[in-house]
């Protein structure tokens, strides 16, 4: 949903409201296919962090699923069959890397007539959430709002929103729609009168419009945990109430902070209890601050960050978005990213969530693919996973892994398998059909396509989005790092290469990818797992360890300590097994698919590097 909005983009409502609903009778739940004995466990919110049954610390790293709910052409769903959800699920897993997502949903959809729940539309959302929890992917649903609801916009607008249904906004008697001198669709969310307005309703439930969405919010919950089975649901994580939360309108002497915490953080706190009387009690709620609470051009720049919530705990994770509106504006960043560029905007994210006591998760983050910005975007996204895996640079990484902080889950916008291929009414005007791009407001910042034959192929760098990361650490995570050698252009980007004091670790990377994680364990018997990409055959990955060194590691088993197995859901994804025994030990473990059939000698030698330098790491 995101997108240029180098501006303000933000903004209000996909509000939802609730309803008791009948539908069909919840399946048997199975084991997923390639599934092992630790897999499949709840996830919850412990010590800041999100934790799975094992105990394990886990990062979930995914797409938003997608800006096509923002559209008609499938009715506020974000695919037009269960079979494309299916389609998309397998690709976003085996291309893309990801094990989780953002799935959005429509308040208008869900309640196109007040106090009327649609289970039609619950019944075809749940079925295909359900396509990604039976391909092992976790799920945290969103209600999602952009202009608050495209029902304020003229047929013949420049602009579109999306979010609550016509009777909400029928009730209002809005002025017409108007941007004024409006360069981005986010300018709209501070310069739009009727946009203004309508969000300043919802926030003060003028007209019963919060109660409302509320209620259906109540039921969506309760049809989704009724009608998926047990086992399924627990891939999912929690629930995303509102996409971008903006007053509209500041009362008399408010200001954004005073908005956060007494008119924001409530609309929280009752949705957590919805949420709870639904049956998602053990699930936390995705909390957003105000949307331009971390806006890195300063005149945008407002205060917030849910500084007056307090410590937010397991029943809570904190929620934001991050787009380089400077890149995006094209004033305000001429050249392109570089190492280093976000450490301190996600470090400002990691510092908001240790001050509450629970994780940091960037819901969304990205950049145009297409457009006068868009030869930023390899350096820019480059960059912006680069900050989620570390608060530090990589030319400082290696003297300084120390300082890496938590590792960031997040989601980038989006994965939208109807790129150029969308038949889009703007507005519902029959004048204006929209085919290319995202249909939606010129934005392209789709990841993922679908080429000649109808198979999903990527629209970025393969090496840029299917990573190593670790998607479940046996104890805490003290550094990670990934060097993915992404392209701009021809140009091959690396960022931190490995120093010259470790001449056989920079023999085995080479001109490769590379992934170094250090974690201190916990006693726990499920392995530490990092994710495998493509680009990591079995066949032709290092992996050097204080466990164990291996080149084309073997199969896991629970007494190998370095193996490898499929990941569950039956895509085709692979993961890296590291298996200790003890607790609070420091482990270390290098992957790499630079080398080719590397001596006992320079894995031995290697590996003699690594221990000397974790250990000076660790007196740091």
């Amino acid at each position: 949903m995101p997108n240029i909005r180098t501006r303000l983009l933000v903004v209000l409502v996909v509000l939802f409201g609730s309803l008791s609903v009948a539908g069909p009778s919840p399946a048997t739940a199975a084991t997923l296919p390639d599934s092992l004995w630790f897999d499949e466990t709840p996830l919850t919110v412990q010590n800041g962090r999100f934790t799975d049954g094992n105990g394990r610390e886990v990062v979930l790293r995914g797409y938003n699923v997608s800006g096509e709910t923002k559209l008609a052409e499938n009715k506020g769903l974000p695919f037009a069959s269960v079979a494309d959800a299916k389609k998309s699920a397998t690709a976003l897993r085996a291309l893309g890397g990801g094990n989780s997502i953002r799935f959005l949903l429509s308040w208008a959809y869900a309640e196109p007539v007040r106090g009327q729940v649609d289970t039609t539309y619950l019944a075809a959302a749940t079925a295909q959430i359900r396509a990604f929890l039976d391909a092992g992917i976790r799920v945290y649903p969103d209600f999602h709002q952009d202009l608050y609801s495209r029902h304020l916009f003229d047929p013949d607008s420049w602009y579109t929103g999306d979010g609550a249904p016509k009777w909400a906004v029928d009730l209002g008697n809005y002025p017409d729609e108007n941007c004024g001198i409006c360069l981005f669709w986010g300018q709209n969310i501070t310069q739009n009168e009727a946009v203004k307005q309508a969000s300043y309703d919802f926030w003060h439930n003028e007209y019963g419009l919060q109660d409302a969405f509320l209620t259906t919010a109540q039921k969506t919950m309760a049809y989704v945990k009724q009608n998926v089975s047990a086992a399924a649901f627990t891939g999912v994580v929690g629930f995303d109430p509102y996409n971008e939360p903006h007053a509209g309108v500041y009362d008399s002497g408010q200001t954004s902070r005073t908005w956060e915490r007494d008119v924001l953080w409530p609309f929280y706190e009752k949705f957590r209890a919805r949420m709870d009387a639904a049956g998602w009690q053990d699930k936390p709620l995705f909390a957003e601050p105000n949307l331009f609470w971390n806006a890195n051009i300063d005149f945008q720049k407002q205060e917030g960050g849910l500084l007056d919530a307090g410590t937010l705990g397991p029943r809570y994770v904190f929620n934001t978005h991050f787009y380089d509106q400077k890149a995006i504006s094209g004033v305000f960043m001429w050249g392109k990213a570089e190492d280093g560029q976000y450490a301190g905007d996600f470090g400002t994210v990691r510092d908001r969530a240790s001050a509450t006591n629970t994780p940091a998760i960037i819901s969304e983050f990205g950049h145009p693919l297409a457009g006068s910005v868009s030869d930023k975007a390899p350096t820019v996204l480059k960059a912006m996973y680069q900050a989620l895996d570390s608060r530090v640079p990589g030319k400082s990484w290696w003297t300084n892994p120390a300082g890496s902080g938590p590792v960031l889950s997040g989601s980038q916008w989006q994965w939208d398998i109807y790129h150029g291929r969308h038949h889009e009414l703007m507005n519902g005007n029959p004048d204006k059909i929209l085919t290319t791009g995202d249909a939606w407001n010129d934005e392209d910042l789709s990841a993922v396509r679908l080429d000649d034959s109808g198979n999903p192929v990527l629209r970025q760098d393969a090496r840029l989005l299917d990573r190593i990361y670790p998607s479940a650490t046996s104890g805490t995570t003290v550094a990670f790092t990934y060097e993915d050698r992404s392209r701009d252009g021809d140009t091959t980007l690396t960022w931190n290469p490995v120093p010259g004091s470790l001449p056989n670790v920079a023999q085995l990377v080479g001109s490769g990818q590379y992934g170094l994680l250090m974690w201190r364990s916990n006693s726990g018997t499920a392995p530490t797992e990092l994710h495998l990409p493509a680009s990591f055959p079995t066949g032709s990955t290092t992996v050097v360890s204080d466990l164990g060194t291996a080149y084309g590691p073997p199969s896991y088993t629970a007494t190998t300590p370095v193996g490898v197995a499929a990941e569950p859901g039956g895509t085709g994804s692979r993961r890296l097994l590291l298996t200790d025994a003890d607790s609070g030990v420091p482990h270390y473990a290098l992957v790499t698919n630079g080398a080719s059939s590397p001596s006992a000698a320079v894995l031995n030698a290697a590996r003699s590097e690594l221990s000397a330098w974790a250990a000076r790491t660790a007196g740091q």
